[in-house]
């Protein structure tokens, strides 16, 4: 019994012992994380076990990079260029986990199965964009322009889509649980199989839209706005 509280007490001195890292790039974190045999997340953050502020500085210097503890201030990813975007997706990578794409002309380009979970793109432009299967977790679409878009499959869980124009999407399938769509427009939009369990559907424009099958449980919704939407 004392080996076992012996060794549960260590685990937990070690534990404390790591350190959370936060840099200004996604790039950076991951090269920091191979040269001192850090974790990385996958975004911008690296958990090192008994850091070594020295060895820390040295590699961020090397990279051209900044770093801060986790909690000690906020490490702001730069915002992402859209030529960067793209040209990085074309070599298959998909995690662009609170990318800042705000304003962003993204039109008619192929983002299918992307990680964009907590991006800013308020008032981007991704019409006509093929965003089928993406992870859009928390992200931030108000105002955006979506008119077009085949977001068809995607996770957009408690996303903030107020006031963004959804006109003719493509949403069928997608999971729009505890979603901000207040105030959208989504005439003649695709909700076929969508979930829209405790969205924010208030104000939303449903001209000639299909809601066949779509799950509205919970959700915060003005009955007469769907008066003109498909529902068989």
């Amino acid at each position: 019994m004392k080996n076992i509280i012996f060794t549960s007490f260590n685990s937990f001195l070690n534990r404390k012992k790591e350190s959370v890292l936060l840099f200004d790039s996604i790039a950076a974190a991951n090269e920091v994380a191979l040269m001192l045999n850090g974790e990385w997340d996958g975004c911008n953050a690296v958990v090192i076990a008994k850091c070594d502020e020295i060895a820390v500085s040295t590699a961020t210097k090397l990279l051209s990079a900044e770093w801060c503890y986790q909690g000690a201030s906020r490490a702001i990813l730069a915002r992402l260029t859209t030529n960067e975007l793209l040209r990085r997706y074309a070599l298959k990578e998909r995690n662009f986990i609170n990318a800042n794409l705000k304003c962003a002309v993204l039109t008619s380009v192929n983002l299918s199965q992307i990680n964009l979970s907590y991006a800013k793109l308020s008032m981007a432009d991704l019409s006509q964009a093929d965003l089928s299967q993406a992870d859009l977790t928390q992200a931030d679409l108000s105002k955006a322009n979506l008119m077009g878009s085949d977001l068809s499959g995607a996770n957009l869980i408690r996303t903030n889509l107020s006031q963004a124009d959804l006109q003719k999407v493509n949403l069928s399938g997608a999971n729009l649980t505890r979603a901000n769509l207040s105030e959208v427009n989504l005439m003649n939009a695709n909700l076929t199989g969508a979930n829209l369990a405790f969205a924010d559907l208030r104000g939303a424009n449903f001209h000639f839209s299909k809601l066949n099958g779509a799950n509205l449980t919970g959700a915060k919704i003005i009955k007469s706005d769907l008066a003109f939407a498909s529902q068989e």
